[in-house]
């Protein structure tokens, strides 16, 4: 598996990821079934598990997918000493839902439930602040979190869903490694917005949430005409098209697509392998932008 530098880190990623949230919403796998997606994909040589506090049913679940992701980790008979695991607190799910809350008080908790769902051994590898809350600012929330990199909760600080001036307010305050914002071929506004070319000028590592589009919007990947030509032209899924297309349009982006199934992973691990020319690529923009917007 090709590796990316983790931002400014010494760190190395696997240039793909896997996404950690299928395998604790409502219609989750069984544990055992979540567990064999997991040491599938670090047998494939996956180093980057992306999860969050709030990745469960509610909030009498919190934490399901931290403490799935310890105990596949805990469990596996391989080498582990590589992976990072990346977390996210910030979000409540009341009933639910998906609310922010940028609560200091609340984030110290969590930080440390965090720390103690994931093993409690060594400090997280990447604590990233979920999304703004407008209720509290930017500084308010993430005193929390450098507190925690003192006590040496954490090892590094990520942002998610931030415009290029919250990242910066946010650089001002803690040393910021990495960007996660919603990229796919229905959202691409971190093309136009500057975060995208902000990380690459930064050399912060960018993780484009719901790369294929969510469970709402994956299906239809096929509809796209230039996307599933590209597909039968190489000899693989639509899915690996545009995972390679995510890793083309700049070196600092690294996918985490999600997966409730081993099927999944191995499908989005061999996308490394696909290579698109510039000529694939500019096709691709010109005809997803066209058919997207239409969907």
């Amino acid at each position: 598996m090709e590796t990316k530098q983790l931002g400014n880190t010494a760190l190395s990623i696997s240039a793909i990821g896997l996404g950690g949230m299928p395998m604790s919403l409502s219609n989750r796998p069984t544990e055992s079934q979540a567990i064999a997606v997991i040491h599938r994909a670090l047998a494939l040589g996956v180093t980057l598990i992306d999860t969050a506090d709030s990745y469960c049913k509610d909030e009498s679940d919190k934490h399901h997918n931290e403490r799935l992701i310890a105990k596949a980790l805990q469990q596996y008979q391989g080498d582990t000493s590589q992976v990072i695991v990346a977390t996210k607190g910030g979000l409540m799910r009341p009933d639910g839902n998906w609310v922010r809350n940028g609560n200091p008080n609340h984030l110290r908790e969590t930080i440390r439930t965090s720390f103690e769902a994931l093993g409690g051994t060594k400090p997280i590898d990447v604590w990233q602040y979920h999304a703004p809350d407008p209720n509290y600012t930017i500084k308010a929330a993430l005193t929390p979190a450098q507190e925690a990199v003192n006590e040496g909760l954490i090892r590094f600080i990520g942002v998610s869903n931030f415009s290029v001036e919250q990242i910066k307010e946010a650089r001002d305050l803690v040393e910021v490694v990495s960007v996660q914002n919603q990229y796919n071929p229905w959202y691409r506004q971190p093309e136009h917005d500057g975060v995208l070319k902000y990380c690459e000028t930064e050399n912060l590592t960018f993780f484009p949430w719901s790369p294929l589009g969510g469970s709402r919007r994956v299906s239809s990947l096929q509809d796209i005409p230039v996307i599933a030509q590209l597909a039968q032209e190489k000899g693989v899924s639509v899915y690996q098209i545009v995972l390679a297309w995510l890793r083309a349009k700049s070196p600092c982006i690294v996918p985490i697509p999600g997966a409730s199934k081993v099927s999944s992973i191995e499908d989005s691990v061999a996308a490394a392998q696909v290579k698109l020319s510039e000529a694939e690529v500019s096709r691709l923009d010109k005809e997803i932008s066209a058919k997207a917007s239409s969907q």
